[in-house]
């Protein structure tokens, strides 16, 4: 008789990565969910700008600009309470999560925020700019995020890293931004050792899924139409993970999967754009 594992999730995100500097950026841990289960591309869904604001919005919710309305970085007339992230789903079922990054957007009431409605932690405490200022706030996260996962009973959690996105609009896709992208993927390792160094692990099965909301152009910057900044990629592993990315992925997807990986059966009430992996 097969033991009963607990399911756990953890999404990562990171933004403004490119696929093509990932793929030829060294990312062992972003790899490693990719051999265990996907990493594909995809065109970010044309009902919102490739802008930070609604590309995490639809991560989160599971929704469309079109419902959520967000359309840029200011918040303020959202309709988020009206389609829950992914979090505050899991929390109304009595699931324990974390959330926390460093871009305040996400976690705090800046702009309009938070996106995930139950706020979260930004060690960083203010508002990073320049790049020295994220590299030093995405490590406080990692750092946070491995003590809280590793050793808390979280079911479900969202830690995001902003590194690349300001180096990218600073820089274009240089090799500085191929060792942001690198950090990134050391920091999602930091992580992920931890977690496996749970005590509770080996009765555990947790799903690991690394998003990005948006790319950039070959001069840096983002919010058009361009292939470059249209395209955003998945990572997955885990519970009902296919081996090949379904057709029709999109980053609304994040949400369906994160429920499908909690058994948390979607309603029709919720209106749901995105669908569980394993379609």
């Amino acid at each position: 008789m097969t033991e009963h594992l607990t399911d756990r999730v953890v999404v990562f995100g990171v933004d403004g990565v490119r696929h093509d500097t990932l793929l030829a950026a060294r990312t062992p841990a972003v790899d490693a969910i990719a051999a265990a289960g996907f990493l594909a591309p995809f065109r970010v869904n044309d009902a919102g700008p490739t802008i930070s604001g609604p590309g995490w919005t639809t991560i989160a919710t599971g929704v469309l600009a079109t419902k959520h309305r967000v359309f840029n970085n200011d918040l303020t007339e959202h309709q988020i309470s009206k389609f829950p992230d992914f979090l505050s789903r899991a929390r109304e079922v009595g699931f324990s999560t974390y959330a926390a990054g460093s871009w305040p957007q996400l976690v705090t009431e800046t702009h309009g925020g938070p996106i995930f409605l139950g706020g979260g932690s930004m060690p960083c405490g203010d508002d990073p700019e320049t790049a020295e200022a994220f590299d030093r706030a995405d490590q406080l996260v990692a750092d946070e995020a491995a003590g809280v996962l590793g050793e808390r009973d979280i079911a479900a959690a969202f830690v995001y890293f902003g590194l690349p996105d300001v180096v990218a609009h600073a820089e274009g896709p240089t090799a500085d931004y191929a060792a942001s992208v690198e950090a990134c993927d050391r920091r999602i390792g930091q992580v992920m050792a931890a977690i496996r160094g749970r005590e509770p692990y080996a009765k555990e099965r947790w799903t690991f899924v690394v998003v990005t909301d948006h790319g950039h152009t070959d001069q840096g910057g983002h919010g058009g139409e361009s292939e470059q900044e249209r395209t955003a990629w998945i990572a997955a592993a885990g519970r009902d993970v296919p081996s090949r990315a379904p057709e029709g992925l999109e980053q609304a997807d994040v949400h369906a999967h994160v429920l499908h990986a909690l058994g948390i059966a979607a309603r029709p009430a919720w209106e749901l754009t995105g669908r569980a992996f394993c379609r």
